[in-house]
């Protein structure tokens, strides 16, 4: 299968959301229909939940510009886009989700007007969109949530928020400005979180659940690819490797047309059939690593042909991670990509060889390595930096240690990555990232990248001079970086850095999120007071 490389590039990389007018959206009929339908009915609640990569994105697409299309105002909200920072507090987050509607529909920012905290951050944001954001517009205002699922990560903020976005909905049926708005909740369902359903929006509006594709869909990708067959039973043979499932046949197909192979060379590969869907596969295993009980039982499943009966909590989990099929009262796995890959790779075998552990050891490690880490700047993230935090609260409080929690924040930032570009943005966060870590060389920390440009260090044991003095050493080193900023509001015009501190040893009726409060009202006041500051609290 030979394609010139004009017709190379023209085949869409599948990584992203598929862009309105490609040839590579297949239709899910009816769902399209029905959902458009719905978004025109007042006060609509639409819910669209699928595993990663099952195509959630590109039909929110889709959606958003039939409701434009109509006159609908729109405002798409990405929850992946959010700060980790603003994850940590209701009023922080509910502050910055007003102002994200406010600038999407290009309304002039009156949020300080409506915000009263007397009556609370819940009741200030409904007051501003229904005497701010409602009485500006005469039409319905199309309200779409991605990746709802990124919230699930902060148990207290998202009970909070989901019980408001029930109320606002609720709001709809007793209100008649609030069945202005048309609300579009997506989300993944590889996170599972108990919540009270009936506080949330998890049990009313309309749930759209994205299926696998067809053999007729996966057949109509293939044309648009411009695939042919050599044996129309091959067909069959995609359909069994990947369960349909959108993003693993589009790159299937998007490999093949950048290869030589034909279709049954390519499946019968296990090699390169690991090497393609590698990244995949591994945040599936990545995933299950998490849940002892969850990794035992498929364990037990791939190596069942006719699937197992398994306990409904456990049968839901695997099925929205999308690893397995429900069939009758049996689950099943739900493509023998994953089959093959647990059996021979992710899975310990009965009697394995020391040579054969010492591999799986490492592999393991790597992986936890790539759960942990932030990808760019190659410290903690901020998944490690929770559970860390935990644990160290809990050891210190025992052993009546103190605790330091230093919050870094690059100034003037967003001027650097205006001015210089966000590739430069990029090298300079792996550059400050390297250096602190350097100050941290001989001392028991976690240093993480919590959000965006800024960066959080953990230090159990030492009082709160040896940190304050540390906290000062870095500043200093970051500024013998003399990484240029020409428009810096900081006086030297080069990167500089602001750092709050709070330490303190943990008492019973303490929490870390009074040590989280008192580190960034912290660097609030070294911000404050010029930036490129320490302040200690």
């Amino acid at each position: 299968m030979n394609f010139s490389s004009e017709q190379i590039w023209s085949i869409e990389a599948p990584y992203s959301p598929v862009p309105i007018g490609s040839p590579f959206y297949i239709e899910r009929f009816p769902i399209e229909e029905e959902v458009c339908t719905e978004l025109e009915k007042p006060g609509s609640l639409i819910r669209i939940k699928a595993p990663h990569k099952m195509g959630k994105s590109s039909l929110l697409i889709r959606i958003i510009a039939h409701a434009q299309s109509i006159g609908y105002p729109t405002v798409t909200i990405d929850f992946q886009e959010i700060d980790e920072s603003i994850y940590t507090n209701l009023n922080r987050f509910l502050r910055w989700f007003c102002i994200k509607v406010t600038l999407a529909l290009k309304l002039p920012n009156e949020l300080d007007e409506y915000w009263d905290q007397e009556i609370g951050s819940k009741a200030s944001s409904t007051l501003y969109l229904e005497e701010y954001i409602l009485q500006h517009l005469d039409s319905p205002i199309v309200l779409s949530l991605n990746e709802v699922n990124r919230i699930f990560d902060y148990p207290s903020l998202a009970q909070d928020f989901l019980s408001l976005l029930r109320f606002w909905y609720e709001q709809s049926r007793q209100v008649s400005e609030f069945d202005r708005f048309r609300w579009i909740v997506v989300h993944s369902t590889e996170n599972y979180v108990k919540f009270n359903l009936n506080q949330s929006p998890f049990n009313v509006g309309i749930p759209i659940q994205l299926p696998p594709f067809t053999i007729e869909q996966v057949e109509q990708l293939l044309r648009r690819h411009k695939l042919t067959l050599v044996d129309p039973s091959d067909l069959v043979y995609v359909m069994k490797v990947t369960g349909g499932h959108p993003y693993l046949v589009r790159l299937l197909f998007y490999s093949l047309c950048r290869s030589s192979l034909c279709l049954k060379d390519f499946l019968d590969n296990d090699v390169l059939k690991t090497k393609i869907f590698k990244r995949h596969l591994q945040k599936k295993w990545g995933i299950l690593q998490q849940d002892t009980e969850l990794f035992k039982q498929f364990q037990e499943l791939v190596s069942e042909e006719e699937g197992l009966v398994l306990e409904p909590r456990v049968a839901y989990k695997l099925e929205s991670l999308g690893l397995v099929n429900i069939v009758g009262d049996r689950a099943q796995v739900s493509c023998e990509l994953y089959r093959d890959f647990f059996l021979n790779h992710a899975f310990i075998t009965p009697s394995p060889s020391n040579q054969h552990l010492e591999q799986l050891e490492q592999e393991n490690q790597k992986l936890k390595q790539l759960i942990h880490t932030d990808s760019l700047t190659q410290v903690a993230n901020r998944r490690l930096f929770d559970s860390y935090l935990e644990n160290e609260w809990n050891r210190c409080l025992k052993e009546t240690l103190f605790i330091s929690l230093v919050l870094v924040d690059i100034d003037c930032f967003k001027e650097y990555n205006d001015t210089y570009g966000h590739q430069e943005g990029d090298r300079c966060l792996q550059k400050v990232a390297r250096k602190i870590a350097q100050c941290l060389n001989h001392t028991d920390h976690l240093l993480a990248r919590y959000g965006g440009e800024e960066f959080a260090i953990i230090l159990s044991g030492k009082n709160p001079i040896v940190t304050l003095n540390l906290a000062e050493d870095i500043m200093e080193a970051v500024k013998s970086l003399k990484i240029e900023n020409i428009n810096s509001k900081v006086g030297s015009k080069i990167v500089t850095i602001s750092l709050g501190i709070a330490s303190i040893i943990p008492y019973i009726k303490d929490h870390p999120d009074d040590l989280f409060k008192r580190a960034d009202q912290a660097l609030y006041q070294s911000k404050e007071k010029g930036r490129d500051q320490v302040t200690l609290k």
